[in-house]
């Protein structure tokens, strides 16, 4: 048996070596077959910078849904990115609370549509309408959006998340609960008499308020999440903050949002840096997540 040379065991274990861990392929090589999600990222490498700012990379447009645009559902404002470059993109429907008007919860629109994502916000059809009703018209306005609306060929449909604040957070859980396909749900101090989490199979990341004493902590976002039964979830308690915090810009809610809805709506693995380990961050008083897989 002919023996090789060191220099060619060398060559040899590099190459075994560059397969094992994933090293990039030497030119002339065939290339590596892309994964399903990565197709889904968009807009550059994220940065604390860049998941922090008030605008995101993509520029953006408003459309106007008055009311009797479709059924189920009251008006509302879209929000989405302008570039058709990167395909299409995932898309996000908000719910104000009990009493609350769209006008609390556009923020939200423009910042996460900024990001990479199509936004519907919302008015509710009664401002005392209860989380239940909530809820459905958030699934009607989910079904406008993708499949309606003026910017439908923009949007992925297999690809959507949901937020609400207050009874909308409710609502958000309930329809959670209700429809499994969704990627994504963020109820934002949510508020409900019943507990659906032990239906909730969907990635849901739940906001509280250490001050909040409308939806308390310890008696409401906290055991929504213990009891939701999704293996990625998250719970996070702002520091110094009370239920109307999330009813205007606030960095630290847009930076774990905007990460949630990368990485459940878009699978876009780039956006773990920010939520796994759990973040020693000041801005909050508590932070539990089952790491994403």
């Amino acid at each position: 048996m002919k023996l090789l040379r060191p220099r060619a065991v060398m060559a040899t274990l590099a190459i075994v070596a560059s397969i094992a861990i994933g090293a990039p392929a030497q030119a002339g090589a065939a290339p590596t077959q892309v994964s399903a999600a990565a197709s889904y990222e968009r807009g550059p490498y994220p940065t604390e910078a860049s998941i922090t700012a008030v605008t995101g990379p993509f520029a953006t447009a408003t459309v106007n849904v008055p009311s009797g645009s479709g059924p189920g559902f009251n008006n509302g404002t879209i929000y989405y990115p302008t570039d058709t470059s990167q395909g299409t993109f995932g898309s996000v429907v908000v719910m104000p609370g009990f009493f609350a008007s769209q006008s609390q919860i556009a923020w939200y629109g423009p910042r996460l549509a900024s990001q990479g994502f199509v936004v519907l916000t919302l008015d509710s059809n009664a401002p005392w309408d209860p989380p239940g009703d909530r809820g459905s018209q958030l699934l009607a306005a989910l079904d406008y959006l993708t499949t309606q609306s003026a910017v439908k060929n923009r949007i992925d449909p297999t690809r959507s998340a949901l937020i609400g604040w207050s009874m909308g957070g409710g609502g958000t859980l309930e329809s959670a609960a209700n429809r499994p396909a969704l990627k994504a749900a963020i109820p934002l101090a949510p508020w409900n008499v019943k507990n659906v989490g032990a239906q909730i199979k969907v990635p849901t990341m739940i906001f509280g308020a250490d001050g909040d004493t409308v939806a308390p902590v310890s008696s409401m976002s906290l055991p929504y999440y213990n009891a939701i039964v999704a293996p990625n979830k998250a719970f996070i308690n702002l520091k110094g903050a009370d239920h109307f915090t999330f009813a205007k810009p606030t960095t630290t809610i847009a930076k774990y949002s905007i990460a949630w809805l990368k990485r459940f709506v878009d699978s876009d693995t780039r956006y773990n840096q920010f939520l796994c380990p759990a973040p020693n961050d000041p801005t909050t008083v508590d932070f539990k997540i089952t790491c994403p897989v």
